[in-house]
């Protein structure tokens, strides 16, 4: 057998070279930033946001990468364009002063078009040019490029045209921005500047059940991977904001520290130590169950922790919030001052699913937050389906685990029939805890009762506790069951007074059972007592009778003695029998 040949290893595929546009997001789903020293197409309808992208990426290149842009416009004048964009903060004049970006104003009337012989763009080739080398410019914007072939119908000639333009430009090496309005079923008028771009970028102003939303999507980027998806966007006072929460993977770590709850038994439902950090909780319960009250005073713990909660409301606004918080003895207002705490309100049909997706990610950016709360989800119900939502909700917590923040979600549930069964499915699905806030209407009340259906990754209380909203605070009671099973509100206070009746009752018949036994104890110690000294009395005389037997005694023997001496006769033993006197058998005299 011969030898394998060793194989030379391939050299490293070159990257693509990239102009970073400095605006948030872009740079993510373009994998750096457009191509550099080629064209790129962005193209959308009215109003999307064409003008202010690419002013803004020459913009950020000026001030951030120190390179210097020109941007010609060819719809609005130098002055329209600066009034326009210093509501976004930027100041042209102060850009063109320092040569770091210059602007041109090209007239272009389409009525003095006429089509006669050759048409060319010479003359723009010419006034580019200069615009280009007078501040040495590497980014530039045509701002929007159909206008130079309006009126011409002749496709041949304007493609012809186009590919000379983009040949020159990329000979120039600048990176180059194109603009074009939307044509008909094709992505922009002409249907050509799409096929003869390196990179196209599409906006889109669209609007679904009277909301509006923009959107982006990269349509085709030559020589590199990019983001194909759409993506929402913002235009705020800080310019655009691209938000590309699809591409976010769980990637996350799972966090083995504890945070407290805020409510100390709710803590030892959840194994006595609260939530884990970076996890997400559902708490869902029908209007008045007091979802609010927990989730405030969750956000309560968090700021008292030194940490910054950020709190997003759909029903009611800051000032509400922390007066109502104030009536069970929370006070939000020292934490706002602090700077801990930040609540925004908006209402959900103010913006489309994706649109309050977007806003949500950037505030959480923005104030960088240890705590998220959402009050209810299930304002969301009006932007899209199910499916939409769950798709959003999933992102969304797939971006606040991946930074490791820990969300809690309240959601609104019917009021017909079990909770739990009114409760979407597919949202429970995506959390690590699901608490249940219940009603219990017995004997003509109305209670709340907590419970906890599922805590991933710990052991937690199968019980229904009940829950009570209070001046100084949520208070969960000891469970309670009685005869029939759980009881809550006056049925329970009413059996616990039973109860105690019970108890002192059984306490007094125990005193009055002990008193008539220490009688019965002391009564008979009495009579042991007397018998006692019956005994003691009639064993001293007992005991006088035998002494006087033995005197007796005595007395009659030495009686005797003292006659038998008398009458010189035998000596009288103990036994009765007579000595002789003067030796045994002789006789008396």
């Amino acid at each position: 057998m011969t030898p394998m040949k060793k194989m030379k290893k391939s050299p490293a595929p070159k990257t693509l070279a990239k102009s970073a546009t400095g605006i948030r997001g872009l740079d993510e789903i373009t994998g750096g930033g457009l191509p550099a020293g080629r064209p790129t197409l962005v193209c959308g309808g009215a109003g999307c946001g064409k003008t202010l992208l690419s002013m803004e990426f020459l913009v950020r290149g000026a001030t951030e990468f120190g390179e210097p842009g020109v941007f010609i416009a060819f719809e609005e004048t130098t002055e329209e364009l600066t009034e326009n964009v210093a509501s976004l903060g930027i100041d042209l004049q102060a850009l063109v002063a320092s040569k770091k970006l210059l602007l041109d104003y090209i007239f272009v009337d389409r009525s003095e078009f006429q089509e006669t012989g050759e048409y060319d763009l010479e003359g723009l080739f010419i006034r580019l040019g200069y615009a280009i080398d007078s501040i040495k410019a590497k980014r530039v914007v045509l701002d929007t490029i159909e206008v130079l072939f309006g009126a011409l119908p002749n496709q041949s000639i304007v493609r012809a045209e186009l590919r000379r333009l983009f040949r020159w430009l990329k000979e120039k090496g600048v990176t180059v921005i194109m603009t074009g309005e939307r044509g008909d079923g094709t992505l922009t008028r002409f249907g050509l500047e799409e096929y003869v771009s390196d990179c196209v970028i599409s906006l889109d102003h669209r609007v679904v059940d009277q909301v509006t939303t923009r959107r982006i999507r990269v349509v085709k980027y030559r020589g590199t991977t990019h983001g194909t998806n759409e993506y929402p966007f913002l235009i705020e006072e800080d310019g655009i904001s691209i938000w590309p929460i699809t591409s976010v993977q769980m990637e996350h770590t799972a966090s083995i520290e504890r945070i407290p709850t805020g409510i100390e038994r709710l803590d030892t439902m959840l194994g006595g130590m609260g939530f884990y950090r970076g996890s997400s909780i559902l708490l869902s319960g029908t209007a008045g169950t007091g979802k609010t009250g927990v989730a405030t005073t969750f956000a309560d713990a968090t700021c008292r922790r030194g940490e910054r909660c950020l709190y997003i409301s759909f029903e009611e606004s800051p000032s509400q919030i922390i007066r109502n918080t104030g009536t069970i003895g929370l006070d939000l207002q020292q934490w706002v001052k602090a700077g801990r705490l930040q609540i925004q309100t908006v209402r959900p049909f103010y913006h489309g699913l994706e649109m309050h997706l977007a806003r949500t990610i950037k505030a959480v950016s923005e104030f960088d937050p240890q705590v998220v709360i959402i009050d209810p989800i299930s304002g969301l119900d009006t932007t899209g389906t199910p499916l939409e939502i769950k798709a959003a909700l999933m992102r969304l917590l797939d971006f606040l685990k991946l930074k490791g923040i820990t969300v809690m979600l309240t959601d609104l549930t019917l009021g017909s029939g079990s909770a739990l069964d009114s409760t979407d499915a597919t949202i429970p699905s995506l959390v690590d805890t699901w608490l249940m806030l219940r009603d219990l209407e017995t004997n003509g009340e109305r209670n709340r009762g907590l419970h906890v259906l599922k805590s991933r990754g710990m052991g937690h209380s199968n019980q229904v506790r009940e829950f009570m909203v209070t001046a100084t605070g949520i208070r969960l009671t000891d469970v309670y069951i009685g005869p029939t099973g759980m009881l809550t509100g006056s049925a329970r206070v009413s059996q616990e007074s039973r109860e105690r009746a019970e108890r002192v009752s059984l306490n007094e018949e125990g005193e009055r059972q002990q008193l008539a036994l220490e009688c019965k104890r002391a009564a008979l110690e009495a009579q042991i007592a007397a018998l006692r000294a019956a005994f003691s009395g009639e064993e001293a005389i007992i005991t006088r009778s035998f002494s006087k037997d033995r005197l007796r005694e005595a007395s009659v023997a030495l009686d005797e003695a003292a006659m038998g001496r008398s009458r010189k006769g035998d000596a009288v033993k103990s036994s009765g029998n007579r000595a002789r006197q003067n030796g045994v058998g002789g006789k008396l005299s």
